[in-house]
């Protein structure tokens, strides 16, 4: 029944991620903190999302061929953790702003609710491998990794139309307060799901 449990809750991850992205691409109206075609993938909700099916795919695939790594079940941990900020970010920071009907909204609902917690309760009910401390801090990584990657892109392009998430609104000092929240909380989610995950 858990292995069942585990196949079934990992491929409606790995099935539905990359859906939810394509009918964004396909069908987007245009609507609040969405973008056809590959414009989507600047959006961190899109990359943690593939990183999540990419990971929830992998995890079956070994399963079913018997050929288990510990560097799986790390990549599971940190996509994660990084569909899990996307929901934090969404229901503290993005629904605030923008208003939560919009962030739930077509593909938005998959990509901010239901495959990010669908995420979380796999790892805490069929993550087999302890995470240690150090885990914690490389599931840090993607999201450290999109940050400087978000900066990066303002600082060489101009703010206007490449600051999506409005983190610069209040300028720059309080952008870099943002940041480092985000990587703090980050980890701070990192070590909820994993103490979670050896509770159970």
């Amino acid at each position: 029944m858990k292995k069942l449990g585990f196949l079934l809750l990992h491929l409606l991850i790995a099935f539905l991620s990359p859906y939810a992205w394509l009918s964004m691409v396909l069908h987007s109206s245009g609507g609040l903190l969405t973008a056809t075609g590959l414009a989507s993938l600047k959006y961190f909700t899109v990359l943690s999302n593939l990183l999540s099916g990419l990971a929830s795919l992998i995890l079956v695939l070994s399963r079913l061929l018997k050929k288990d790594a510990p560097w799986i079940h790390r990549l599971h941990y940190a996509a994660a953790v990084s569909v899990g900020l996307t929901f934090l970010t969404v229901i503290a920071f993005l629904g605030p702003l923008y208003g939560y009907e919009a962030m739930f909204e077509g593909s938005n609902l998959w990509l901010h609710l239901v495959l990010p917690l669908a995420a979380a309760a796999a790892f805490i009910l069929f993550n087999p491998m302890p995470m240690t401390r150090r885990d914690n801090a490389l599931a840090v990584l993607p999201m450290l990794l999109y940050g400087v990657g978000y900066v990066g892109n303002i600082l060489a392009n101009g703010r206007d139309a490449n600051d999506w998430y409005s983190f610069l609104a209040w300028g720059y000092p309080a952008g870099v307060a943002i940041f480092l929240l985000i990587l703090a909380v980050t980890f701070g989610l990192g070590l909820l799901l994993r103490k979670a995950n050896g509770r159970r």
